[in-house]
């Protein structure tokens, strides 16, 4: 007997699943704080001793194999399992029902990668208005492409972007298929942003990062707007030092996050082409190797940030990739070193801190629901309808919860 598909969450059950997220959370920020990159030690390792030795004897491909279903991982000595299915099932939420919308030309799609053109269709199906949009506004359009899908049947488009190599190529591109949009420069954190929104507008954002979701949040809610449809993500790119808490529940719960919090729920990745893998792999094992180095040459046994590299530091001699961060750092020039034995280190302290980070993914899903939560509280509070779903498989986007909001 299969089981009955789970539904979105909306009406009450929306504060009742912030708040047993907000009571896990809580109760566990000592295991999904730290991060095992930047401490050699993890503070919850001699509580958790036979846990810690267990992720730090597995391989670097055992880690990969794990590292976007670590609730999957049942064979991991305890508290894991049970912190697993915990985490499991609060972050259980159902789908959006689809509505499929007519087929649209081929030439729709002419310039959005494919994986993007699967989220746009899956996005612009999901959104389930009791009543029919009459003006869409697409915020932080790009080129306007979910704009078009969704105005394809004669509505009004408006289209807000900041690039204006975007705005022109977008104004083309509804030109040539004919769709009447209007593309408009607009940085939508300036203080004429404002001036944009008007209440029979239906504001669109897939994807758009942190401050930039939230600063629609607040302009459609003060401009009266009936509609809202919020695809989150990058909770991290924030102007702010730390987590500005938006609804009732969220002011008042105990949980403060940094941006290194915040960065936790982008950490699960759609699986990368081995180029790209391998080169991601080296970066990590190679900074992770300068850092061993560099508490050795600065005599402080704390990790050292250090800036976003070119590819090209990759091809050098990985003596000489150390000795010009080194230099980048200002730090003493390394002198002779056992350059081989050092790299293997790094290879093998890239294995523990992936397996050790396998802890830290059981509540990389929590916490985005327990953000998303926080937003779907605020339009509440906002006088709006809620509803709160996935619009895709997570293959398309581990960002594929939709906020559904809607003024009766």
């Amino acid at each position: 007997m299969t089981a009955e598909p789970l539904p979105p969450l909306s009406g009450a059950e929306l504060l009742q699943r912030f708040q047993a997220l907000d009571k896990f959370l809580v109760a566990h920020q000592a295991l999904w704080k730290p991060r095992p990159f930047t401490h050699q030690t993890l503070s919850w390792e001699s509580q958790h001793a036979e846990l810690a030795a267990w992720l730090r004897s597995r391989t670097l491909e055992q880690a990969e194999a794990s590292h976007n279903q670590p609730t999957e991982l049942d064979s991991a000595p305890a508290p894991f399992p049970e912190l697993a299915l915990q985490a499991d099932r609060l972050s259980q939420i159902g789908d959006l029902p689809q509505q499929p919308s007519a087929d649209l030309p081929p030439r729709f799609s002419v310039d959005v990668p494919g994986r993007k053109w699967q989220q746009i269709r899956a996005f612009g199906d999901s959104l389930g208005f009791t009543q029919a949009p009459q003006h869409w506004l697409d915020w932080c359009a790009g080129k306007g492409h979910l704009g078009r899908v969704l105005a394809h049947g004669g509505q009004k488009l408006t289209c807000l972007e900041y690039d204006p190599a975007l705005v022109a190529s977008g104004a083309e591109l509804s030109s040539r298929l004919g769709i009447k949009a209007q593309h408009i420069e607009q940085d939508v954190l300036a203080e004429g942003a404002a001036t944009q929104l008007h209440a029979e507008h239906s504001p669109v954002a897939l994807h758009a990062c942190g401050d930039l979701h939230v600063r629609l949040m607040h302009l459609a809610s003060a401009a009266g707007c009936r509609q809202l449809a919020i695809a989150p993500c990058c909770y991290n790119r924030v102007a702010a030092a730390d987590y500005q808490p938006l609804s009732t529940a969220a002011k008042g719960s105990p949980l403060r996050l940094s941006l290194d919090d915040l960065a936790l729920p982008m950490s699960e990745t759609v699986t990368a082409g081995n180029r790209v893998r391998q080169q991601r792999d080296q970066s990590m094992a190679w900074r992770l190797a300068f850092d061993l180095l560099q508490r050795e040459l600065r005599g402080v046994d704390a990790y050292l940030p250090t800036p976003s590299l070119p590819p090209a530091w990759l091809k050098k001699p990985f003596s000489d990739y150390c000795h010009d961060l080194a230099g980048l750092k200002d730090l003493p020039a390394p002198g002779t070193q056992d350059w081989q034995r050092l790299e293997a280190t790094g290879w093998q302290r890239l294995a523990e801190v992936r397996n050790l980070e396998l802890l830290r993914g059981l509540f990389r899903r929590p916490l985005e629901l327990w953000l998303v939560l926080d937003r779907a509280l605020y339009l509440q509070e906002q006088g709006f309808e809620v509803r709160l779903g996935q619009f895709c498989a997570p293959h398309l986007t581990p960002r594929n919860l939709l906020l559904l909001a809607e003024r009766a």
